[in-house]
Order: C-alpha cells, then sequence, then structure tokens
C-alpha cells in the first residue's frame, strides 16, 4: 500500500472486512493527500462478539471504540443496507459522511435456467429430484448447523437433494456433522463462469443465518440467488433487512434461526409445491431486475444530482 503513494490516488477505498485493513488506507489517503472511503459489507467487530468468537466486556468496549474513531476518519463511509446505515450512524459516522451503496448482481450473467443445468447431472438429481442449494462461504456466521440437522430429518425422503457448496472455516465440522448421510453432497468452489449453472440446478436456496448476526451483514449471495429465478428460504425473523428483502419481493419463506423443525418443514412445503415454486422464482427473478441490477443501481447512484453533488463535495473532486 505505500507503494501506492508513487502516483497520488485521489481516492483510496477499503472494504470491510477487514476491518485492520483501515489504518493503512487511512495512512496512505493522508500521506498522498487523497480522499478516504470505507465500504462496509459486514460489522466484523460487533458479529465476533454477539456470536462469541470474542469475548470479555471490556475488550468489547476497547475494540469498538477503536472501530469507531477509524470510522470517523474516513471522508465517506457507504454500506449496503438501510439498517447498516442507521448503525454506522450509532458509531459516531456523521450522517454527512454517509453513503448508501448497495450489493448489486449482473442479471445478464445470472438468469433463470430453462434447460436442465449440467450441474444436475452430476449430482446424480433425477427428474423429479428437488435440489436445495447453498452456495457461499462456509464460516461461522452462516448458521450452517442447523442446515446438517434438517438434512438429517429429510433423510428418508429420497426425493429431496442437499448440495452444499463452497468452502471456508467452518466445512470440516459441516462434512463431519452430514457423514453418512445420501442426501447431501458437497461441491467445491466452482469458478465464476460456471456460477449461472450452479445456481439454476437449484430449485430451492438456502440461506440460513445466525440470530446473532441479524442486520451486522446483508448477504451479498442473495443477488444471485434473486437474480437466478428460485425461490429461497431463509432463516431470519422478518423485521430484519433480510426478512423485509424476502418478505417485500415474495421470492421465498422465513422460518425462525436455530429452528431446526420449521426449516424442515418450509423445505418439505416448497419440496412438494412446484407451482409455487415458479410463482416465487419468478418473483425473485422481477425483484432482481427491477432492485438489484448492476446497471440499475450505478446509474441511480450516479444519476442522483443531489447524491452525485454531495459525494463529489465530500471527496473535493472537481
Amino acid at each position: 500500500m505505500l507503494g501506492q503513494l508513487k502516483w497520488r490516488p485521489q481516492i483510496v477505498w477499503v472494504v470491510e472486512p477487514a476491518l485492520f485493513c483501515a489504518p493503512t488506507a487511512l495512512l496512505v489517503s493522508r500521506l498522498s493527500s487523497a480522499r478516504s472511503w470505507l465500504h462496509i459489507q459486514d460489522y466484523e467487530v460487533d458479529a465476533a462478539f454477539a456470536m462469541g468468537l470474542l469475548k470479555g466486556r471490556g475488550l468489547k468496549s476497547i475494540a469498538l471504540r477503536v472501530e469507531s474513531w477509524l470510522m470517523q476518519r474516513f471522508h465517506i463511509v457507504s454500506t449496503i443496507s438501510g439498517r447498516m446505515l442507521e448503525l454506522a450512524a450509532k458509531k459516531g459516522v456523521h450522517r454527512d459522511q454517509l453513503v448508501p451503496l448497495p450489493n448489486w448482481v449482473d442479471i445478464s450473467a445470472i438468469r433463470p435456467i430453462r434447460t436442465t443445468s449440467v450441474y444436475r447431472k452430476t449430482m446424480g438429481a433425477g427428474e423429479r429430484t428437488v435440489v436445495v442449494l447453498y452456495s457461499g462461504n462456509m464460516g461461522t456466521k452462516q448458521g450452517l448447523e442447523v442446515v446438517a440437522r434438517v438434512a438429517r430429518d429429510l433423510s428418508q425422503d429420497g426425493e429431496i437433494l442437499f448440495v452444499l457448496c463452497g468452502d471456508g472455516a467452518g466445512k470440516d465440522e459441516l462434512v463431519q456433522q452430514c457423514a453418512g448421510l445420501k442426501n447431501v453432497k458437497f461441491l467445491a468452489l466452482q469458478p465464476q463462469e460456471a456460477l449461472n449453472d450452479l445456481l439454476g440446478a437449484a430449485d430451492i436456496h438456502l440461506l440460513p443465518q445466525r440470530a446473532d448476526a441479524a442486520d451486522l451483514v446483508l448477504p451479498s449471495k442473495l443477488t444471485g440467488m434473486l437474480a437466478s429465478g428460485r425461490p429461497v428460504i431463509a432463516t431470519a425473523l422478518a423485521e430484519t433487512e433480510l426478512g423485509t428483502v424476502i418478505t417485500h419481493a415474495r421470492c421465498g419463506l422465513l422460518v425462525p434461526p436455530d429452528d431446526p423443525a420449521a426449516l424442515a418443514k418450509a423445505i418439505r412445503q416448497l419440496a412438494g409445491d412446484g407451482g409455487r415454486r415458479m410463482e416465487m422464482g419468478l418473483a425473485a427473478r422481477a425483484y432482481a431486475e427491477q432492485h438489484l441490477d448492476i446497471n440499475e443501481i450505478l446509474d441511480r447512484f450516479s444519476s442522483d444530482a443531489s447524491g452525485q453533488d454531495q459525494t463529489r463535495e465530500k471527496l473535493n473532486l472537481q
């Protein structure tokens, strides 16, 4: 990063996580007289304490004060949802510094598949098989342990196949939890160019989220799920940001976090109702086209005269 001083950047942009990159970004911006921009995808400090990954009231107090101090030093702080913007304000970031910048998806690259995905063949999924797909990071914030429990509860249903694709710190434990289950298949991370075929292989997308991570992150994988034109079952409460999106889009079902029985019931319901899956899938695609398209979001961002002028003013650009 210090090597970037040679070309005197106008803006230094950093994404959280990881927050530990922020001090270096601030240093380079100051030394080069550039404007600094922090974009928050995930409030990792809050999440770490909420989920018990870090413990101690004293440590938490110090960590949150350091986080707040760093955030307030940036010229602009953007994030992906309204709730996350509000949290930034509560952490002391002045509202004049805040900019909404939601996640997007390329709806021309991720689109509904009308033919049979090649992935269904490699998975051994028949015409009557209902593929329930989770694709993404297998870490601690996803709450994937509930999926393992549900897969075991539904192991006698020969027409439901769970496909878990991705990697992460929690994968080995998840594999152990699913040991011996014939209705579960694991896939390694797939190449970007195969993402549309992978998402299109699903009949139902799973989006588990732990209750203690709610509104500290809005999963970016949601955009691809909706663009693929498939229904989503999310473990989230209706009043959370994720729950609000699913409810507003009418694209799936919500079940309480950490409730395997409710999740199993929801999967059974959608697995047995192809018409409802199609209806929700169409709604998911329509929502993606209207609200999540990369061109729509960036056009909206750049064409908002007041927002554009304010942002340029914050960045001191002519």
